[in-house]
C-alpha cells in the first residue's frame, strides 16, 4: 500500500499484544506534548512509571527514538529507559549501556553560527545544539520568520554538506548518518528485541523512517496527531490518546 493511500481514514491502532512486541517510542509529540521551547518539556510521574511498567512487561523491548540529544531524553524520562537512540540515531545506547555515536561533521560550527546570526532576529528563534552532532533552529514563538528560516536552513545545508532535517516548526541541520529506521533495524538485531514484531510510534515527518523500517520488519507505525501523508498504518489524534493506549497495554 503506497503512502497515497495511507494518507487519511488511518483506524485507530488494535490493543498491543506485549508478548510478541518491540515498542519504540519517540518523544516530543508522542510521549510528551510538543512545548514552545525545547527546554520547557520536563519529567512528568505518569510517563515515568509507564515507561516502567511497559518495559518490564516487554522484557526489556522498549527503546525511545528521538531527535533530542542522549543526555535530553535521559533528564526528561528520568533515565528509566536504558535503550535509546538520540539526535535521529547518530547517537544510539543498546540495552547493555554502550553507546555508539558517529563522528560530528566539520560544517557544524558553520551551521550554528549561521543560526545564530539569523536568531537575532526576534528573542522567538531558539537556537539549539545537540551533542555536537547537530543544531536546530527553533521559530515556534516566531512563526511570522518561518519561510526564512527554512531558507536559511537550505541555504546552510548547501554550503555545509549537512543533512537537512525538516520538524514541527524547526529546522535542523545534522551529521549526515544514521536515521531512526537505521536505530530500528539495529535495536532488532540483537537482544532482546530480536524475534518480535517491531511497532514505531511518532508524530511527524521525522519518524517516517521509523515507521518504515518496522512495516519492513513485519510490525507497523502509528502516527500520532493530525492526518497526514504517512507510512503507519494506523494514527491516534494525539499525546493523550498515545498514552492511553501504552497504558491499556501496561
Amino acid at each position: 500500500m503506497s503512502i497515497q493511500e495511507l494518507t487519511t481514514g488511518l483506524p485507530a491502532p488494535k490493543p498491543l499484544r506485549l508478548g510478541e512486541t518491540a515498542l519504540f517510542l519517540d518523544l516530543d509529540g508522542t510521549l510528551a506534548p510538543i512545548a514552545a521551547r525545547p527546554q520547557d518539556v520536563r519529567p512528568d510521574p505518569r510517563r515515568t512509571s509507564l515507561l516502567e511498567r511497559l518495559t518490564l512487561r516487554l522484557e526489556g523491548r522498549l527503546a525511545v527514538v528521538s531527535g533530542r540529544a542522549l543526555g535530553d531524553v535521559d533528564r526528561i524520562l528520568e533515565n528509566c529507559v536504558a535503550s535509546v537512540a538520540a539526535v535521529h540515531g547518530l547517537v544510539r545506547r543498546t540495552p547493555d549501556g554502550q553507546v555508539f555515536r558517529t563522528a560530528p561533521h566539520a560544517g557544524l560550527t558553520k551551521a550554528a553560527e549561521g543560526f545564530r546570526a539569523f536568531a537575532t532576529r526576534d528573542s522567538g528563534l531558539i537556537v539549539e545544539e545537540k551533542a555536537g552532532l547537530s543544531v536546530a533552529l527553533h521559530f515556534r514563538l516566531a512563526s511570522r520568520h518561518a519561510e526564512a528560516a527554512r531558507a536559511c536552513a537550505r541555504e546552510l545545508a548547501a554550503a555545509t554538506g549537512l543533512a537537512l532535517q525538516d520538524g514541527d516548526m524547526v529546522e535542523e541541520l545534522r551529521t549526515p548518518g544514521a536515521s531512526k529506521g537505521d536505530s530500528v533495524r539495529a535495536f532488532m538485531a540483537q537482544a532482546p528485541f530480536a524475534g518480535s514484531l517491531p511497532v514505531f510510534v511518532g508524530d511527524d515527518t521525522t519518524d517516517e523512517d521509523g515507521f518504515k523500517a518496522a512495516l519492513a520488519l513485519g510490525g507497523f507505525g502509528v502516527s500520532v496527531g493530525a492526518p497526514r501523508a504517512t507510512a503507519a498504518r494506523f494514527r491516534l489524534a494525539g499525546v493523550d490518546a498515545a498514552l492511553a493506549w501504552l497504558e491499556a497495554a501496561s
